[in-house]
Formats: C-alpha cells, structure tokens, sequence
C-alpha cells in the first residue's frame, strides 16, 4: 500500500536521535545485514550511535555530508545519507538510504529518495548524484528509477558487504 506525500518526512539528524537510532538499527539488523557493511558490536548501541552521529553532525555543518531520519506519522521508519559532497566544478554527491522491515515496500522509500532529489538540487546546489544498488536488489533499483535516476553500470567489488566485495549497479541522476 502506497503512502501520501504527507505522511512522510525527512529531518536532518540530530545527536539527540541516538536513542531511537540505536533502537531501530537492532530492530533492523538481521533485515539489513544483507545490503549492509560490516559494523562493529558498538555501532548498535546508543553511545555508538551518539558518536556516529556527533560525527554527521559535524560533516552537515561543514557540508560533506547529510544525513536525515525518515519519519511515517512521526516515528522512525529509515535514514537517508547524502555524503561525499563534492564542489567546485564536479557538484556532486553519493545517496545511501534504508527504510525498515515493518515499514519496507509502502513507497516510502520512493517518497523519501523524492524528497532528497529536491533538497539536493535546491538546497544544496549540487548538479548530480550517484546511488549503487546490489545487483540483486530490484527494490531499491525501482525506487532510484521512480525518482529519475538512470543506471550508468556495475562497478565490480564495490563493497564489501556480507563477507564478500559484492558488485554494484550504479545510478545518477542530474538536476534539471
């Protein structure tokens, strides 16, 4: 069942939200594990999830790099990064993003990839990003397709991601 543009909301991060981070990334573990890097034990706890982020904050206030919580009806339900941003002549920047179990094919991934597309032309003046997708995940490759991206190829051993250097296909799309 699709959602409504209202019912989805992106904030950007704050230290404050470790705890319900932390309490959404163990949720979401063994979901995530599959598309995931390798994270330390510390990662999912709240101390590690404060440091994680006193860390974004601080690249957001120095502009490389965005992270924002994706919010259904005001509860947690998925992240969304915007990092590597580069200026001067390149203007662009990497999008990673994840909605959680309960919450995963509703559209409000498609919503909250909509809603960073717009901030990242607008707000932060970039001219294009960049997304990879597992090979095998069709899901997230539909979203980045609904939201105008195009795919432009397979990077091989892009990262590693469950034991393994798993290749990637690779998506942009250009403002305008």
């Amino acid at each position: 069942m699709a959602v409504s543009l209202e019912e989805v909301r992106l904030e950007p991060v704050r230290v404050a939200d470790a705890d319900r981070l932390a309490r959404f990334m163990v949720d979401n573990r063994s979901f995530f594990a599959p598309f995931d890097p390798p994270r330390p034990e510390e990662f999912f706890t709240v101390d590690g999830q404060r440091r994680e982020l006193e860390a974004v904050v601080a690249a957001a206030a120095v502009g490389s790099r965005q992270r924002f919580v994706i919010l259904f009806h005001d509860e947690l339900v998925g992240w969304l990064t915007v990092s590597n941003i580069v200026r001067g002549p390149f203007q662009s920047a990497n999008m990673g993003y994840a909605v959680g179990h309960e919450h995963n094919g509703r559209g409000i991934g498609t919503r909250a990839v909509g809603m960073a597309v717009d901030w990242a032309f607008s707000d932060a003046r970039l001219h294009r990003l960049e997304a990879g997708t597992l090979l095998d995940n069709r899901a997230s490759q539909r979203v980045l397709e609904k939201n105008g991206f195009e795919p432009i190829g397979i990077a091989r051993n892009y990262l590693y991601i469950d034991d393994a250097w798993r290749d990637h296909l690779l998506f942009q799309r250009i403002a305008g």
